[in-house]
C-alpha cells in the first residue's frame, strides 16, 4: 500500500498548520519532505514530517 505522510509547515507567516500527502505509486526511498513545497506559502525549508 502506498504511504501517506502528514507534514506540517513551521513558517510563522503561513496559516497552514499541516497537510497530508497521499502517494498513489511506489516512490523512491530517497524521496522525502525536502522534495515537497508548502501548498500555501511555497516554502520548502519550513516543512517537517509529523511522526506518529
Amino acid at each position: 500500500m502506498p504511504p501517506t505522510k502528514e507534514i506540517k509547515c513551521t513558517d510563522e507567516d503561513c496559516f497552514l498548520d499541516m497537510f497530508e500527502n497521499h502517494y498513489t505509486y511506489d516512490v523512491p526511498e530517497e524521496h522525502g519532505v525536502t522534495d515537497l513545497q508548502c501548498p500555501v506559502c511555497g516554502g520548502t525549508d519550513c516543512l517537517e514530517e509529523i511522526e506518529l
